[in-house]
């Protein structure tokens, strides 16, 4: 279970939101957001519905149905304004009143909305303001402000708590004082349930102090199950092209310049608060492949050395990982809920994966998804160019307690290899292609994955069985969304093959998407006809 999750039964979801988390996904390839993700997580919310939402910058008790019952039910009392809904929030102006009632017209001038007088035919916004009236210590000497909308608005809050001369602290749009984050938060909601008619009060507690990236982190990692993800994320985060990933027991931070001081003394706390045992430091060098290994390897810049290879848990499994092995340390950890979708069989709504299937994993690296449909029951063939790195994917099986003997490890080109098992009519129900940017092999010569993916498709689809599930995926940044999609899409049609189903995500919300840093990742599952 997520720990942002506060609360589930047979109808309602009830989480807690963390900031700069939009309620959902505010284009087809933009990043998912809460609602998409939860949606796709598990079948049994599927059929989650959105009720009412809160911005992006606003944490707090967010409530989804998950029947068509709760979902009439809360749409009635939301709109007949029965739903008591409670914020907080702190502004660096002293409030001129212990409390004031708001009443006036919201109207949209941009990307903002303005108050204006009440008139006729407009729908009123109104919400109550209390302040305690002193300062908050805690939030460096801030003034702590209920609000109460007895209204459902766009930006109600916002607008109207700037219009009483006490702006939230951190909201760009209206106010002027610049935050961490916008600090204005879904304390409390009080609802009728759906079913048996009882009051209920759902509560989220404050947390104005904690970094805003590590509360999204906390959001959606599970840490019995998973210690391997991103902490920082480029720009979004950091504000410059760097990042920070949790990799077990040790923290990796990669950027194109040395660390600095202020960085070091930062990541010492960062140690601190997840108990890490050390820090490693790799440049983020584009061309590796002439380097030797020393060089393109992270470094340890303070701590305890990590042993060459140790272990991390992802969604339940191990995988190994080393920083004495070149520039990648052995698991991409933006493909982690891919590879969740492998264990659970569950893709999205009626889009279900084969029990115990045969798998294809081409460029399988360290047979990362391999691992996975092995745990779930199917027989699997990686394919990579490297025995290395097939040797390192049989310690991942061993690491999970599979049988290396039932699964086979084939050595070798793609390409090559699509024609040989052709050839030998082997026919599989999933084939996962996940393949790098740009590579070279002595069989097939130079692979550029723009160019080469469509040839890629046609070679694998004779091997997929009728109704068979493909796995399409590229990290190429400059690739956009939608023409990564119309070449595959073409390449099966012009094989004469329909797309039956078809569900694209971006990179998990650890690795968030803004205007400023679009998405790298595009993957898309496919079943086939």
């Amino acid at each position: 279970m997520p720990t942002c999750v506060i609360f589930e039964d047979e109808h309602l979801l009830v989480v807690n939101k963390p900031p700069g988390w939009n309620t959902h996904a505010p284009s087809p390839y933009a990043g998912e957001g809460i609602y998409d993700w939860l949606r796709y997580r598990e079948p049994r919310w599927s059929r989650l519905a959105i009720i009412h939402r809160l911005d992006k910058e606003t944490s707090g008790v967010i409530v989804f149905s998950k029947t068509e019952l709760a979902n009439r039910s809360l749409t009635q009392q939301f709109t007949k304004r029965e739903v008591q809904k409670k914020y907080v929030f702190l502004t660096d102006r002293k409030p001129k009143q212990s409390s004031v009632t708001i009443k006036s017209c919201l109207v949209r001038a941009g990307e903002k909305y303005v108050s204006r007088p009440r008139h006729a035919g407009a729908a009123v916004a109104e919400t109550r303001f209390e302040s305690a009236g002193e300062q908050s210590q805690a939030y460096g000497g801030c003034w702590e402000v209920l609000a109460q909308p007895l209204t459902g608005r766009t930006h109600q809050i916002r607008v109207q708590a700037a219009e009483a001369e006490m702006p939230i602290l951190g909201d760009i749009l209206y106010g002027k004082t610049d935050a961490r984050r916008m600090c204005l938060h879904a304390i409390e909601l009080i609802l009728v349930h759906p079913a048996n008619g009882r009051e209920m009060t759902f509560k989220a507690p404050v947390e104005f102090g904690e970094d805003p990236a590590m509360l999204l982190r906390a959001a959606i990692i599970e840490p019995q199950m998973t210690n391997a993800y991103r902490l920082m994320h480029h720009t979004h985060d950091s504000g410059t092209g760097s990042c920070l990933d949790q990799l077990g027991d040790y923290l990796l931070f990669q950027s194109e310049r040395p660390l600095t001081d202020q960085q070091l003394a930062a990541f010492g706390r960062q140690m601190s608060s997840t108990n890490s045992k050390a820090l490693y430091h790799k440049l983020l060098i584009r061309q590796t492949a002439t380097l030797p290994r020393s060089e393109t390897s992270p470094k340890l810049i303070t701590g305890k050395a990590a042993p060459d290879c140790f272990a991390i848990r992802e969604n339940g499994s191990q995988f190994e990982l080393s920083f004495s092995e070149g520039y990648s340390v052995g698991l991409f950890l933006d493909q982690r809920d891919n590879r969740r979708r492998l264990l659970t069989g569950y893709v999205s709504g009626e889009f279900e994966l084969p029990a115990c299937p045969e798998v294809l994993n081409l460029f399988a690296y360290t047979c990362g998804y391999s691992v996975c449909a092995a745990k779930a029951g199917a027989r699997t063939t990686s394919v990579d160019l490297s025995k290395k790195y097939l040797e390192w994917g049989k310690r991942n099986f061993e690491l999970n307690g599979l049988d290396t003997a039932r699964h086979d490890f084939i050595y070798g080109d793609a390409f090559d290899w699509l024609r040989r098992l052709t050839k030998k009519q082997r026919l599989f129900e999933i084939i996962l292609m996940d393949p790098p940017t740009f590579s070279q092999s002595k069989q097939t010569g130079v692979f550029r994955v723009e160019k080469d993916y469509p040839k890629l498709i046609k070679l694998a689809l004779p091997l997929l069985k009728q109704d068979g599930v493909l796995f399409a995926s590229t990290n190429a940044a400059d690739w956009a969304p939608e023409d990564f999609l119309k070449t595959i899409e073409a390449a099966i049609h012009s094989s004469k093959r329909k797309i039956l189903q078809r569900q694209y995500f971006p990179q998990p919300p650890d690795f968030p998407i803004s205007r400023r840093e679009p998405g790298y990742l595009k993957t898309v599952w496919l079943r086939i006809e």
